[in-house]
């Protein structure tokens, strides 16, 4: 069995990898999708962070007999095109990985906003001691968009710190860590009753732009909004007048419409907007647990199993 692999990792699953496929045989990837050696007989594409579509669609031309691909990350947005989503090749991702960095630093955006940390920090470097009134989470409301690995963990801490939490899916059947969970046409119902709206949902062509000016309209005067899932999500433009005219109290925002975040975005300098440069993911843990997911999909996909996290293609997660 052939399989490529991101060369950062290919030496250091290459044991754990042939236990499980006798017959492997490994080739790997760079960072700019450079491969080495005949693909013709490859079966399997751990594909790493950092390639774009078309690189990945390049590749894959090159490899006929392809029949499942793994993603480094959850989202897949950059790797779905018409061709890969009509073919029968499998596709995997992520998910669950990325649940506890990305929780974790969801709640250190409301710890930072109802404790007033940046303020803190600018009165720390002005050497100026004055106190501040400061509010808890606990009895606060969180809107979380998308019930899935990462939002389901980020309700659950939130339950942790005593929140009410609202989930919102497709399918809105109960969650244990949601107080109530609704449909996507009750949006605006929770984004009037959250003290903090949390995107934790995947890029699609559904929720490409799906909170927009109405949207804003409907949060809370001041409701904080916390982007980590995919930038354009958001109407980046209509989220800064909000901003700017204080309709909305703020926004944490780690991802965005352009990355790197141009240096002449307005969003830089606005008080109430906490930037991260899409860094919520990072862990020390990561290469560990993406090891540990996809050599169990290998010992099922080489044992003929169900593999874990298969992607529905067409809806795009």
């Amino acid at each position: 069995m052939k399989l490529l692999l991101p060369d950062h990792l290919a030496e250091t699953l290459r044991d754990s990898i042939c236990r499980i496929a006798p017959e492997c045989e490994i080739v790997p990837i760079t960072a700019e999708g450079e491969v080495q050696g005949d693909l013709g007989d490859a079966e399997v594409i751990f594909l790493r962070w950092g390639i774009g579509r078309e690189t990945f669609q390049r590749l894959i031309d090159h490899i006929p007999n392809l029949r499942w691909v793994h993603t480094i990350s959850a989202g897949v947005d950059h790797v779905l095109f018409p061709e890969l989503t009509k073919s029968d090749i499998t596709l995997t991702n992520a998910s669950g990985v990325f649940s506890v960095p990305i929780a974790e630093t969801v709640l250190t955006y409301m710890l930072a906003v109802v404790k007033r940390l940046p303020e803190f920090f600018d009165q720390q470097r002005a050497r100026r001691w004055h106190k501040l009134g400061l509010r808890e989470l606990h009895g606060l409301t969180a809107g979380i968009l998308g019930l899935g690995a990462i939002g389901t963990e980020v309700a659950r801490l939130c339950r942790a710190f005593g929140m009410h939490v609202l989930g919102l899916r497709r399918h809105p059947h109960p969650s244990q860590h949601a107080d109530e969970v609704l449909p996507p046409n009750r949006l605006h119902d929770l984004l009037a009753r959250s003290d903090f709206v949390v995107i934790a949902l995947p890029l699609t062509k559904q929720t490409q732009g799906l909170i927009g000016r109405a949207e804003l309209a409907a949060m809370k005067p001041d409701g904080w909004l916390i982007n980590i899932a995919r930038g354009p999500i958001v109407d980046e433009g209509a989220l800064i007048e909000a901003l700017q005219e204080h309709r909305i109290g703020g926004a944490c925002l780690d991802v965005f419409a352009e990355e790197p975040l141009p240096e002449d975005s307005p969003l830089w300098n606005l008080p109430n907007v906490i930037i991260t440069p899409h860094n919520s993911w990072s862990s020390p843990y990561l290469q560990r647990r993406e090891a540990e997911l996809f050599l169990e999909n290998l010992r099922r996909y080489v044992a003929g199993e169900p593999l874990l996290n298969v992607v529905d293609k067409r809806a795009g997660y």
